[in-house]
């Protein structure tokens, strides 16, 4: 039975006359087990297996689920893997449907001495588990991505019973490159063996940086440079291992390689010379993250984050700045909490002139040393005379935090209101600036 006019399908293009050949062998392949008893039969079965495994998945779900659900508090190895385990549970329909319609399977062979119907069924039942487990179960954005792209039309083209065909077609599409070839089947496996062996390395990575961040032993800079150090092996194994399965020679990349380096030498300068600098920094612990630094061009803030180009800075008012390592070394860095040292302060006042400026540095410096967060040690407030002003007689009261005043604590404010309590409560005017105006040529005034 053909459903197309031969004569028009001869002058189609050979994709469409071969299209049009699986429809046809399609078509005969349904006619014949709409006719066929033991067709109908297997079909039976098939339904039988999905309501079956239906309501078998609903009595066994919330079984599993208290069973494999470790306590909230629980963090053991042991509860890591039960939980891992729930998250597979969307797989169970399927999957029970996908061995029953096996043993269905048997059966129908063993009476029929066929079972085309239900081991297409078996590939359906199979096809729906790889799409929940692509759709529920992979959450990380590059495994959804290969899931969606590659493992849900692998799943379909093996459900309609195409795989073979479709191998063969891609593994008969040659791209050339140059001097290198390759056929499209090749390339969907480098595609997929890279984007697991990578993902799997970026997963080693970052236990291996939780691991390393817990060993509060290690100096912060020190612990910073065993995670790059990691990450670099890591990445590195990962691209060996790639290279290795994929059957590539590491000696034909020789050519990639002097070209990277040439690569190095000339586009790239600025950007292996911060690499450098940041494990320069590393090395040395000059800052690392958490210090509060100043630039020489007047940037200051906390280092929050150290990559391998450049460090970032946040100022006390949230802003972001994305510093080059290369600055922090051929520049001058003050680092205000290198080796978690104090810092000091200096909070300046006046006075008025008719004041007895000999008693003023014992009640200032009695009233800050009353505030919790000064420190006496390595020396204590000390109120010193700076000058003579137009107004008044300066004055200015340094002293000694443990922290930095970047505008989230607020030390030098909290001085100076203690400055201004103190001077009031002991009758001490604080003076503001006095203008006399005289006006000359001004008309008399009349005596009343």
């Amino acid at each position: 039975m053909n459903w197309l006019d031969q004569d028009w399908l001869q002058t189609q293009p050979p994709v469409v006359q071969q299209a049009a050949g699986y429809a046809q062998q399609g078509l005969d392949l349904a006619r014949d087990w709409l006719i066929s008893p033991a067709a109908w039969s297997q079909f039976a079965l098939i339904v039988v297996a999905y309501v079956a495994a239906f309501f078998l998945a609903r009595r066994l779900r919330p079984i599993l689920t208290h069973l494999l659900t470790p306590a909230p508090e629980q963090s053991t190895p042991l509860a890591r893997v039960r939980r891992l385990v729930l998250t597979f549970l969307p797989l169970m329909v399927p999957l029970l449907a996908y061995v029953l319609a096996g043993a269905g399977e048997t059966v129908t062979r063993s009476v029929f001495g066929s079972g085309a119907v239900i081991a297409f069924g078996k590939r359906i039942f199979l096809f729906l588990a790889i799409r929940a487990f692509a759709r529920d179960i992979l959450t990380d954005p590059l495994l959804r991505l290969l899931g969606k792209f590659v493992l849900i039309p692998v799943g379909a083209v093996y459900a309609l019973g195409l795989l073979d065909e479709v191998t063969g077609w891609l593994r008969g599409t040659v791209v050339p490159l140059g001097d290198l070839s390759f056929d499209l089947l090749w390339l969907i496996q480098f595609i997929v063996v890279g984007g697991v062996i990578f993902w799997l390395g970026r997963w080693s990575n970052d236990q291996t940086g939780e691991f390393i961040k817990k060993q509060e032993e290690m100096r912060p800079a020190t612990r910073q440079l065993a995670e790059k150090t990691a990450e670099i092996a890591i990445f590195g194994a990962a691209f060996l291992i790639l290279m290795n399965i994929m059957g590539i020679s590491l000696t034909s990349l020789a050519v990639l390689g002097g070209a990277i380096g040439v690569g190095l030498g000339f586009g790239l300068q600025k950007i292996a010379s911060n690499f450098i600098s940041g494990v320069i920094l590393l090395l040395e612990g000059q800052a690392t993250v958490g210090d509060y630094v100043e630039l020489d061009g007047g940037e200051a803030g906390t280092i929050v984050k150290m990559t391998a180009r450049a460090a970032i800075l946040e100022t006390f008012d949230g802003r972001w700045i994305v510093v080059p390592n290369e600055d922090f070394i051929v520049t001058r860095v003050v680092n205000y909490s290198d080796a978690g040292s104090a810092n000091r302060y200096e909070a300046p006042f006046s006075v008025s002139y008719d004041t007895d400026i000999n008693t003023v540095p014992d009640i200032i410096e009695k009233a800050v040393s009353a505030l919790p967060f000064v420190l006496q040690n390595p020396e204590g407030p000390d109120c010193e005379l700076r000058g003579f002003g137009d107004s008044g007689v300066d004055f200015c009261c340094e002293f000694w935090v443990n922290g930095i005043d970047d505008g989230r604590n607020k030390y030098t404010s909290q001085v100076l209101f203690a400055i201004w309590n103190a001077l009031r409560d002991n009758g001490i005017e604080i003076p503001y600036p006095h203008r006399v105006v005289e006006i000359k040529g001004a008309a008399p005034v009349d005596a009343a």
